[in-house]
Order: structure tokens, then sequence, then C-alpha cells
């Protein structure tokens, strides 16, 4: 569910709902922060150092006393760039955090801030837009007005970071490959 924060999902019962249908044995890949940073809406914004760290620990605890396998997911970047065409980041400490929780506790991390970084770098200022959703007016029927979004992926962009966080897992070697079509992936450098 988009929108969410570490905060929000617990809240609304999205994650008793996964803890519910849990089975040992599932892994359960957590990724937060785009929405745990929104300090203007308090139903969603924790403390990078207080609320969300405790929300990734009690994730990652509560899906092993579950018998499942927890995987943390450093969130994926927006697409920023200054007026000089240099990439700006936006997520603060959220990752950080969450590559101290994962250490502290553990568990695989996907690395997804840093290889999505890459890609966005790698496109470049203009071509990085369609992998967000970047329409002019008239260029899409249900967005008569256009829409400049650069958190939210295009399905170019959801497909090329799905084959990065499938590339991150077999890094790690996870067991969950298995359930991959790895030679699928587009090999790295070129996209």
């Amino acid at each position: 569910m988009n929108g969410r924060s570490t905060k929000s999902f617990r809240n609304e019962g999205r994650w008793d709902a996964i803890m519910e249908a849990l089975s040992p044995g599932d892994w359960v890949v957590i990724q937060f922060g785009h929405n745990d940073e929104k300090a203007a809406d308090p139903a969603r914004f924790t403390e990078p150092e207080g609320e969300f760290r405790a929300n990734l620990e009690r994730f990652v605890r509560e899906t092993r006393a579950r018998g499942g396998h927890p995987v943390l997911a450093t969130p994926i970047v927006r697409r920023r760039f200054d007026d000089h065409g240099a990439f700006v980041d936006s997520h603060g400490e959220y990752p950080r955090v969450a590559r101290e929780v994962a250490a502290a506790e553990g568990v695989p991390l996907l690395e997804m801030e840093d290889v999505t970084r890459e890609l966005v770098r790698s496109y470049g200022v203009e071509r990085s837009k369609s992998l967000f959703l970047h329409f002019e007016p008239g260029e899409h029927p249900q967005l008569p007005g256009g829409l400049h979004d650069d958190t939210h992926l295009s399905e170019l962009g959801a497909g090329r970071i799905a084959e990065l966080a499938a590339r991150e897992m077999a890094r790690l070697h996870l067991p969950l490959v298995r359930y991959l079509k790895l030679d699928t992936i587009v090999p790295a450098g070129r996209q």
C-alpha cells in the first residue's frame, strides 16, 4: 500500500494483516522511509532515531517470531536534480537507520537507495523522467492536465527497480532467488 509510513502502516492494521497471513518460512521484504520523513503529517511522520528505528526493529522481530525471514531494504530514491544537473538526496537519515537496524538485527539488506541512485543518475536529468510518472497535458487519457511526479514509478521504472531488487537478492544469495526468473533481467550496464 503506497503512501504509508512505518507508523501509519501499523496504525491502519496493515502490519497485523501480514502477520496473520504469514506462514513459517515466508520472506518479508520491509522498505519504508518515503512517508516517514513527512514532518508536516503527524499520522505518518516518525523521527529516524526514534519511532522509525523502533518500528523497523519491531517488524523484524515480529516476523522472526512468526517463523518468517525478514529482509530490510533502503528506500528507492526520488528523482531530484539541482539546477546544475547534480543528483540531490531526499531521504536524509532514514536509509542509514535501515542499514544500522539490518546490521544490528542480523538481517539481509537490499541496498535499494544506492542502486536506484546509480540508475537515476545514469539516465540523467531528462531521460530519468521516463522512470517516473511524467506526462505532459494530453499525453495520457487519464491525466488530461498532465503529471510530473518524481516519486512514483512508471511501468518502465517499476520494471527497472524490480530488476535491481532481484539483482540485490541474488547478490546476497538469498534462498528466495530460486523463485525469480533471473535470466530475464537486463545485465547491469545495459539499460
